[in-house]
């Protein structure tokens, strides 16, 4: 017991001292369902150092010990006296600086989270119990009732919502980022959000939650794997095919109902170039699919790479770095700051083309359906503020920087007059809880779990008080 918790907190010891994160019970999650290939971009000679100092020379030294058993009694009675007098000097230490030590204590509460091993030990034990349940996970159905209310004209619709990776508001020029990041979307006519915010700060959260009938303050990871989402709704209608198209470590459970491709192989992504399977890949035969779906309105979703760290300078082709000099490791605390945000705001860049791409795409199907392109960012990231790096801090002690998120929509005119997109306020406070009713309203489906209000298309929503 004693070598498997030296080692583990080895690797916990490197991870909270080089990026300033908190191994809690969503770290953990993060860490479970994430690939190989994540897995690689995290290791280097730093962490292997860490892993034969602290990890495997500790636990030699351990397991040379000799053990000596003695009697239940005797063992007994050793351990209690060991205990009190634990207790003793514990209860001396704080007799004495109790004072400071109070203070600091109320003043600094979140430094209980950096505690090692203890913290890990207790988040492991919430994410067990918020994962595994007795028998078979049992899915409660929503919106069974739901159905499409056709509009006069009776045109198809064509959906696609990208779902992006660690992209942060303030690195978007369209929301008046000095560094020109997203130049080919400027050019585009779109409604763009500038004050959306997200459901939690790592992928295992925000992507299920985004999705639920949940909002942020009802969501917990076991409510999501218990209920349907937005996915099973518009499935119900029967009249709304859905293709999810996967880039990342996978959809977090939400594409477990519909039709899901994973794109991070050559098998079907033929756009994996420099050693990387690129977004745009995920773009290649969707006209294909479009064709075979001349009934039913389509949503596709397409769940991106985008900016994942610390490599982000794996994230784009080399033509898109325009940034320089990019930091090239994932040791980010050996970067300047400087280096570290030319990396991310090329990977950025890179997103602009791609997200234009799918533009393009639906603009070809202008005169016969109503078509759109949503994006929202699953989180933010942390680029060394504060010597904060990535992401998944707790939601309250988090920064703007991991929680205020780009997203916008685009249309093309019929569908843009259809929803009276013009007067949507686009500098309200919205939130990932409104993509679930957004949807429904985009696509005319009527159901008991609608919520007017928490549709974004209804120009007379109100927006939503997101919390810190």
């Amino acid at each position: 017991m004693l070598i498997i918790l030296v080692l583990i907190s080895s690797m916990t010891a490197y991870f909270m001292n080089t990026y300033n994160v908190i191994i809690n019970d969503g770290m953990i999650r993060n860490m479970m369902q994430t690939d190989v290939n994540e897995t690689v971009d995290l290791l280097s000679l730093k962490q292997g150092i860490y892993f034969i100092v602290l990890g495997l020379i500790p636990a030699y030294i351990i397991y040379k010990i000799p053990v000596k058993y003695t009697p239940c009694k005797k063992e007994f009675i050793n351990k209690l006296k060991q205990v009190m007098i634990l207790l003793a000097i514990t209860a001396l230490t704080v007799f004495m600086f109790y004072k400071p030590y109070a203070s600091f204590f109320r003043e600094h509460k979140p430094l209980r989270y950096a505690t090692n091993p203890l913290y890990w030990v207790y988040s492991l034990g919430d994410y067990a119990n918020a994962t595994f349940t007795s028998g078979d996970v049992v899915v409660k159905p929503i919106g069974t009732d739901a159905k499409v209310i056709r509009k006069e004209d009776n045109k198809r619709k064509i959906v696609i919502l990208v779902v992006g990776e660690a992209t942060r508001a303030d690195h978007f020029s369209l929301n008046g980022y000095k560094r020109e990041t997203t130049p080919q979307l400027q050019k585009e006519d779109i409604i763009n959000f500038t004050n959306v915010y997200s459901c939690g700060t790592s992928t295992a959260h925000s992507v299920p939650c985004m999705f639920s009938v949940y909002s942020r303050s009802n969501y917990s990871y076991k409510k999501g794997l218990q209920t349907e989402n937005i996915l099973d709704v518009l499935k119900h209608t029967n009249e709304i095919s859905i293709l999810w198209r996967d880039n990342n470590s996978n959809s977090k459970g939400v594409a477990l109902r519909v039709d899901f491709k994973y794109y991070k192989n050559t098998f079907y992504n033929t756009k994996c170039l420099e050693g990387e399977c690129r977004d745009e890949g995920m773009i290649v035969g969707l006209d294909s699919y479009i064709e075979t779906q001349k009934n039913k309105d389509i949503l596709i979703v397409l769940h991106q790479m985008g900016n994942h760290g610390p490599e982000y300078y794996k994230r784009y082709l080399k033509s898109f770095e325009k940034f320089t000099p990019v930091c090239k490791t994932n040791q980010l605390e050996e970067c300047t700051q400087e280096e570290i945000r030319n990396a991310y705001d090329n990977a950025i860049l890179y997103t602009d083309d791609f997200l234009v791409k799918a533009i393009t795409l639906l603009k070809k199907y202008d005169t016969t359906h109503h078509t759109a392109m949503i994006y929202m960012s699953d989180h933010g990231e942390s680029l060394g503020e504060n010597g904060i790096y990535l992401h998944g801090l707790p939601y309250f002690m988090a920064p703007d920087a991991q929680k205020h998120i780009p997203a916008f929509i685009w249309a093309n005119e019929t569908l843009k007059k259809q929803l009276n997109l013009t007067n949507i306020d686009k500098n309200k406070k919205w939130s990932h809880d409104y993509l679930f009713h957004s949807l429904l309203g985009l696509f005319n489906v009527q159901t008991e779990v609608y919520n007017a209000n928490l549709d974004i298309f209804n120009t007379h929503t109100k927006s939503s008080q997101v919390t810190d």
